[in-house]
Order: C-alpha cells, then structure tokens, then sequence
C-alpha cells in the first residue's frame, strides 16, 4: 500500500517502513508527524482525492533535521568586471512512515 501526499507545496510517495525526506517540518527529531493531505491511496483499491482523500492520514516518525548538499550559483558579465558568487544549502526533514490510515 502507497500514498501520495502533500506537504510544503510538493507531492511525495509515502509507503510504511520507508524514509522520506520533505522540506523543513517545524518538528523535533522523534516526534510523530501526520500528513492529513492524502491526494491518492494505492494498492489493492486506488482511492483518489478530489483533492483529498476524506478521512485518510499518514504518520511518520521525524528521524533526523538537516541540509542538503550545497548548490553554488554563479553570474558572470564578460568586459564589465561583474560577477556574483552565491552558495545556498537547503533545510530538509527525514521521515520514516509508520502507517498509512484510511
């Protein structure tokens, strides 16, 4: 069984047992989280939202807060002695899933 769920403006695969990593979740590590936009439930019935699945939740445990990798972007005007360095590093939240509720 799967779900489909959506947190901070983007739509992950939720399945029990596995590990997601979403954008920055206002939770601290060991707590339990519960995903109430369930978009689509998978499996051996496919329910699908409009736009959400009434009733359905998903909970999940925080693992760990961090930051990904950093990404360095860099702008460069040729003759004009003009060029600008940045580096970002995006926060993230790991979260294994525990159960998927209909």
């Amino acid at each position: 069984m799967y779900a489909i769920i959506k947190t901070g403006g983007k739509q992950y695969k939720a399945e029990a047992g596995k590990a997601i990593y979403v954008e920055k979740l206002d939770a601290e590590e060991g707590s339990t989280v519960t995903f109430d936009q369930v978009i689509l439930v998978g499996g051996d019935e496919t329910k699908i939202g409009t736009p959400v699945v009434e009733g359905a939740t998903v909970t999940g445990k925080v693992e760990k807060q961090g930051r990904e990798k950093k990404v360095v972007t860099y702008k460069y005007k040729p003759k004009k002695h003009q060029h600008q360095k940045k580096g970002h590093r995006q926060p993230y939240t790991k979260v294994t899933i525990d159960a998927i509720n209909l």
